[in-house]
């Protein structure tokens, strides 16, 4: 599969960093890990093993694909660290741009900075392995921002799955224990002189706990599970 990489400055990896204008007053950013053998969904792993959380993981994008190729606004993949040409992300659909920082705060700032000095007036932030989030989701969280300056889609694990904005709130993205059960609440302290709205909670899937009951893994989860023990 052909690729860019972080180190790379050929002429493509110029264009992928600045060939794109605006066609909307909104955009989306979809956070992926590029899908590798033992480095996506390390906690699942250690409960299914590191092929099936691969699997999984690649079902998840697939989801997202599918929840995101026909919402009318710009689509940007950020990907870790490799820039696939081609892939499960159609070109024609999905704008593709490496993510840039040190930790998941400094990522996520940089992107929304980067599509507001675009000319972007709203601006959402997704991950993608939200099996539980639909296309809806989305439009709903892009017409509430209509009204609001901020909105979060809580996830059940205490951090969040959407994050939308009208303009860069960087102290958002600042000065929290990323991967904890903390995020949320730190983060909503952040904005309590602001005006935001909460959606309706939701689950992402880091642990076998959070899709053992659910149909849709079953074909992913190895033989020697143990439902009631783990």
């Amino acid at each position: 599969m052909a690729l860019l990489n972080s180190k790379e400055t050929s002429s493509d990896n110029e264009m992928a960093r600045d060939f794109y204008f605006p066609t909307s007053k909104k955009a989306l950013i979809i956070f992926t890990r590029n899908p590798e053998l033992g480095k996506v969904k390390t906690r699942l792993a250690k409960s299914v093993g590191d092929e099936s959380a691969l699997e999984i993981y690649k079902f998840l994008l697939k989801h997202t694909v599918a929840i995101t190729k026909n919402l009318n606004v710009d689509k940007y993949v950020f990907y870790s660290e490799n820039i696939h040409r081609d892939d499960i992300w159609d070109p024609e659909i999905f704008r593709k741009k490496l993510q840039t920082g040190t930790d998941l705060g400094e990522k996520m700032q940089n992107a929304f900075s980067e599509l507001f000095e675009m000319g972007y007036e709203k601006v959402l932030i997704v991950g993608s392995d939200i099996f539980e989030l639909g296309q809806s989701d989305i439009e709903n969280a892009f017409e509430v921002l209509q009204t609001t300056e901020t909105v979060i889609g809580p996830a059940t694990d205490g951090g969040y799955y959407l994050l939308g904005m009208k303009e860069l709130n960087a102290t958002i993205f600042q000065n929290k224990n990323w991967g904890t059960s903390t995020v949320l609440e730190e983060t909503l302290s952040d904005l309590r002189q602001k005006k935001y709205v909460l959606l309706e909670e939701r689950n992402d899937v880091d642990y076998y706990q959070d899709i053992k009951e659910i149909d849709a893994f079953q074909q992913f989860l190895p033989p020697y599970l143990d439902k009631n023990f783990l």
